[in-house]
């Protein structure tokens, strides 16, 4: 009997080879190119599989497959858990005969999609696994129960859908992050070990602490070196993030990575007829460290039609400078500093809706005040346009408070147990999107606000988790996933209504941030805290997963309000150079050098704004833990932006040889430090050679020196940094 030969799929780098032999397809190699081979060759590759039968084993080898069952021996996560009343726990799917599709499509990449059944549960399946043309692997399922099963009068409770990848036995060491409210993405490693290292994130959200990007790669694997293997969930709800390894392992992996959203208990019943489909897992492999990853993601999310592509306005936004007090004068005199000093667009934050004086009151309430604006906003949307700048507006849709007319109206539109409120969380509660009443409502006060003052961006907060989320007006069922799904349609009308509207996600600052918001974002708030000193970290590992055109960086003042530190402004300038940019800072009470400063790094920033866009971003392997050298490289390597940043002493007295990653080694670079905005403070009595002839004017040196030998970098003091720019002659 002829068996199908395996599939092989190629690009950027990658090898994805899967095999159809069997009931469900399985995975023999994720990783580096193997190159072209024939049909004899790919049948050869399935012998690398081991099959040995070791003592007080099964007698047939262990399986690991795309959809893992008990029926392929695996003992680790499942691919599927559910039951029908107690019974048909126990899927055996197989491919159904003709169902097997390849194709491949340029933009989107090369696919295999795949129909199963399964007689024990009645369910059918439809697998989806795609390399996409940046080397990511993306794997969708698809739960369909046919309507006319068996048993019509039951629903099938489905579990989970859990998306796995194989791990070989050198992925033995695992990163992931944490975090929490103005300190997100904070990273944490740990050793691969027999048992499953397993987040679940039950927060109605992502999270502070989300795992984010949770990867593995061989021993001390760094920015530019080693191999690695990463796991993306796009999913802006609940979900559950897994690295596992067994004793005896499943054919040639030792462990498995991915994930799945996280269904709570009754979410998901699937009557007759009913589909459900899993958020897209994304896969990535890099053989040349994490820098490898993300290049792989900010391509990806950079070939989407939907990525904008227009420079980054700008931004000088209201909320650290004014709060809740807002006066038609004061913030029009704010409108012209940010005029003056380069800005692209104006957003009003919180504070301008009906009775909103505090943040204990209001949510849901999406009328102007007219104690605050008795003209409306017209007078200011109109003066922001005049001064040349976009108009943006500060939304919480998804929040509630009692406090509000619609909560007095409609107490059903409140997500809470069928018996009472629950427990407030910031004074506030949520509002039940899944209510057709509720959704009406917002898409017609936000689209009034919207086209009453010309509204371009939204800023999109959502300040609270979702605990006890029960919707009245769904039999008392409970509403994560379904909340998620109705937030994503809020927005997706919400554009169909108004093209061109932009949106940025807001969560506590970076709460929800993933690719799932992302299809429908053109910007996230990678953190309420805008200390340079604490944005070091959480923007570098934010920039892991997405380009830096997507990642909200604002210049805010001394002290931070966040943290209390006192920093200068040439840190926070820089701090808020790559990505962006933005202010969150009131203006009109700075001095008249301090607003020439930030002009000059506003200009400076719209000098490199497009490589900033399409660039490649590179992090230095630096041994200091209190020292960081990340930067952007164009396209072709022409040109270059690092920036040298301390963020606290260390007990080296020198800095020693840094190199540049990404630099083209056969050009010669000129090397400047950008004085534009100001000069760090250095430690040292006198500058090495090279920084002072970089002050002073150009330094010529061959890519090669930069990128295998690199350079001394200065001593700096903390809470300093220093910008470089360099361009190949």
């Amino acid at each position: 009997m002829s068996h199908p030969a395996p599939v092989h799929f190629r690009a950027a780098g990658v090898s994805l080879v899967i095999s159809l032999e069997g009931p469900v397809p399985a995975v023999l190699h994720w990783g580096a190119d193997l190159g072209e081979l024939d049909e004899n060759g790919l049948r050869a590759l399935a012998l690398s599989t081991p099959t040995e039968t070791p003592h007080n084993a099964p007698d047939l080898p262990r399986r690991l497959t795309l959809l893992p069952t008990e029926r392929d021996l695996w003992v680790g996560t499942p691919g599927l858990s559910g039951h029908l009343g107690g019974r048909r726990t126990s899927p055996r799917p197989v491919i159904e005969d003709g169902s097997t599709r390849l194709s491949h499509d340029a933009d989107l990449g090369s696919t295999l999609e795949v129909q199963l059944s399964d007689e024990v549960t009645g369910l059918e399946f439809g697998l989806l696994v795609r390399l996409t043309p940046q080397g990511l692997v993306q794997v969708r399922h698809r739960v369909l129960r046919p309507a006319d099963d068996q048993d019509p009068e039951l629903p099938y409770e489905l579990s989970a859908v859990t998306a796995l990848m194989p791990l070989p036995p050198r992925a033995s060491e695992i990163l992931d992050f944490t975090g929490r409210w103005a300190r997100e993405r904070q990273p944490q490693r740990l050793p691969v070990v027999d048992g499953s290292h397993h987040r679940h994130m039950r927060r109605g959200k992502p999270g502070p602490d989300s795992p984010y990007l949770t990867l593995a790669g061989t021993p001390s694997f760094g920015n530019r070196t080693g191999e690695v293997w990463g796991f993306h969930l796009a999913w802006s709800g609940e979900s559950h993030w897994r690295v596992e390894r067994l004793p005896e392992g499943a054919g040639g992996s030792t462990s498995v990575i991915g994930g799945g959203e996280a269904l709570r208990p009754g979410e998901v019943r699937l009557a007759p007829g009913q589909e459900y489909v899993s958020p897209d897992a994304f896969f990535a492999w890099s053989g040349r460290g994490l820098d490898g990853i993300s290049d792989r993601f900010h391509q990806y999310l950079r070939a989407r039609s939907s990525h904008p592509v227009r420079p980054r306005p700008v931004i000088v936004n209201t909320w650290e400078a004014v709060y809740f007090d807002h006066s038609l004068d004061r913030l029009k005199a704010l409108v012209d500093k940010a005029a003056e000093v380069g800005a692209e667009r104006f957003v009003l934050d919180d504070g301008w809706f009906l009775g909103r004086r505090n943040d204990t009151t209001s949510l849901g309430d999406w009328q102007v005040d007219p104690k605050v604006w008795p003209e409306g906003l017209a007078p200011l949307a109109d003066h922001v346009r005049e001064r040349g700048l976009e108009f943006g507006l500060w939304f919480e849709p998804e929040m509630i408070s009692l406090d509000s007319e619609a909560a007095r109206r409609h107490p059903d539109w409140i997500l809470a147990p069928s018996q009472g409120q629950g427990a407030p969380m910031r004074q506030q509660y949520v509002l039940d999107l899944t209510n057709p009443e509720a959704f009406a409502y917002l898409v017609d006060a936000i689209s009034t606000a919207v086209t009453a003052f010309g509204v371009a961006y939204i800023k999109w907060d959502h300040n609270r988790e979702l605990h006890e989320a029960v919707s009245r007006g769904h039999g008392d069922a409970v509403a994560v996933s379904a909340q998620t799904r109705a937030t994503y349609a809020l927005m997706d009308t919400l554009r169909e209504r108004h093209p061109g509207l932009e949106i940025e996600s807001c969560a506590s600052g970076g709460a929800r941030v993933d690719l799932g918001i992302l299809a429908r974002t053109d910007r996230v708030w990678a953190s309420d805290c805008i200390d340079p000193v604490e944005r070091v970290m959480i923007d570098r590992w934010t920039m892991q997963l997405l380009p830096p055109e997507l990642v909200g960086v604002h210049v805010g003042s001394s002290p931070a309000h966040t943290t209390s530190r006192d920093t200068g402004a040439t840190l926070r300038f820089a701090g808020a150079l790559i990505g962006h940019a933005g202010v969150e800072w009131d203006l009109t009470s700075r001095s008249a050098e301090e607003l020439a400063a930030l002009q000059r790094f506003i200009a400076f920033h719209k000098s490199v704004r497009p490589m900033i866009a399409r660039g490649q971003v590179v992090n230095a392997d630096v041994a200091d833990p209190a020292t960081t050298l990340r930067g952007m490289v164009d396209t072709d390597a022409a040109r270059a932006v690092y920036i040298w940043a301390r963020t606290t002493t260390s007990a080296s007295v020198f800095s020693g040889q840094v190199q540049f990653p990404g630099l083209d080694p056969a050009r010669t670079y000129a090397v400047r430090v950008v004085g534009d905005f100001g000069l760090p403070s250095f430690a040292g009595r006198f500058h090495s050679a090279w920084v002072q002839q970089a002050v002073d004017g150009e330094l010529l040196l061959p890519g090669s020196v930069l990128t295998t030998v690199g350079l001394p970098m200065p001593t700096l003091s903390a809470q300093q940094a220093l910008v470089l720019e360099l361009n190949a002659r």
